[in-house]
């Protein structure tokens, strides 16, 4: 199960270089249901995830770079392509109410910043234990909108958006 929201930002973090990075390419081979396929560096995965916008079941299977690249060829709309930073995120706050973690807990946020035709995006995504968390999280200053239920910020859409424009 993926638990997840999605926001845009106000500013990026300081010293972005410092934070580990991944180079992703994915692509769609249908939307509903998703499929997708995605090379991460050296590595490539077909991609299943169910309905959902907060949660959503989310299946990962390896594959090799010559069943990525055939596939490839099969693929619906544009090709995303993105770098991923993730940044560490020690001590997340959560609403009053909500069980306090213990201290040592930390979250991590996957910041996509989008290459074109997609270029100027940006987006931060933390990932959740259950939905009780992602709902009660209090995201950092710097984070802008919350866009988790905002269809237009999923990769999927984003996939079959016309970019000729």
């Amino acid at each position: 199960m993926e638990i997840e929201r999605k926001f845009l930002l106000k500013a990026l973090p300081d010293e972005l270089s410092n934070y580990p990075c991944h180079h992703i390419q994915q692509a769609y081979l249908n939307v509903d249901p998703v499929i997708r396929i995605r090379k991460e560096n050296e590595n490539y995965y077909l991609t299943y995830k169910g309905r959902g916008m907060l949660a959503r079941e989310e299946h990962n299977l390896p594959i090799t770079e010559e069943a990525y690249q055939h596939l490839l060829t099969k693929v619906d709309g544009n090709i995303i392509s993105k770098k991923r930073y993730l940044i560490p995120l020690d001590n997340p706050g959560f609403k009053e109410g909500y069980p306090a973690p213990p201290a040592d807990y930390s979250l991590t946020i996957e910041l996509d910043v989008f290459d074109p035709p997609f270029a100027p995006l940006i987006l931060a995504e933390v990932e959740f234990g259950s939905k009780e968390a992602a709902e009660a999280f209090v995201p950092p200053d710097w984070f802008w909108e919350d866009v988790t239920y905002c269809k237009e910020y999923h990769n999927s859409y984003m996939a079959m958006k016309d970019t000729s424009l």
